[in-house]
C-alpha cells in the first residue's frame, strides 16, 4: 500500500494553530473535503467523534491518529498536521499531542482500508527517527517523502 498516494497539499497542515483536538479535527476534515477525500463534514466529523468516545486516538509519542468510515468520505484519504504548539488529546501516555494523522475511508469499504493505513503509520510511529522526520519537515513535499518510506 502506497499511503502517499493518500495525501495531497489540501491535507497537509504545518505548524498548524489550534487550540483544541476538536479545532484540529474540524480544520483536517475541511482540508479532506477541498481534496475530495470528504463529501458531508457533518457525516465524516460523526463518524470521528463516535470514534474518540471509543477511547482516545492520542496513541503516545505526542501522536493522534483520528479515523472515521463514513457515507461521507468519498475515497480513502490521509491527512496529516504538525501542531505550532501540543494540544491535550487526552492520550493514552497523558502527553499533549504535536502530530496528528487523520484518516477517513468510505462506509462502504469492507476491506477495512483505515486499519492497513492505521497499521502501516503505527509500525512507523514507534521509530524515534521517523517521529523526528515528522516533527522536522518544512513542506507537504517532505510529508510526501517520507510517506513514501511506509
Amino acid at each position: 500500500m502506497d499511503i502517499s498516494k493518500l495525501i495531497n497539499n489540501e491535507t497537509v497542515f504545518i505548524g498548524l494553530d489550534v487550540k483544541s483536538k476538536e479545532e484540529c479535527i474540524n480544520t483536517m476534515i475541511n482540508g479532506m473535503e477541498k481534496a475530495g477525500f470528504v463529501t458531508d463534514k457533518a457525516a465524516y466529523l460523526e463518524a470521528v467523534n463516535i470514534r474518540e468516545k471509543t477511547g482516545s486516538t492520542g496513541v503516545g509519542f505526542e501522536v493522534a491518529i483520528p479515523h472515521g468510515k463514513s457515507g461521507g468520505v468519498a475515497a480513502p484519504g490521509l491527512a496529516f498536521a504538525r501542531l505550532s504548539s501540543p494540544v491535550d488529546w487526552n492520550s493514552l501516555d497523558g502527553k499533549p499531542v504535536s502530530i496528528v494523522f487523520m484518516i477517513g475511508v468510505p462506509e462502504k469499504d469492507t476491506s477495512n482500508e483505515h486499519l492497513k493505513i492505521l497499521i502501516a503509520i503505527s509500525r512507523k510511529l514507534v521509530h524515534e527517527d521517523f517521529r523526528k522526520q515528522l516533527m522536522d519537515v518544512k513542506s507537504s513535499e517532505d510529508v510526501l517523502r517520507i510517506l513514501e518510506s511506509i
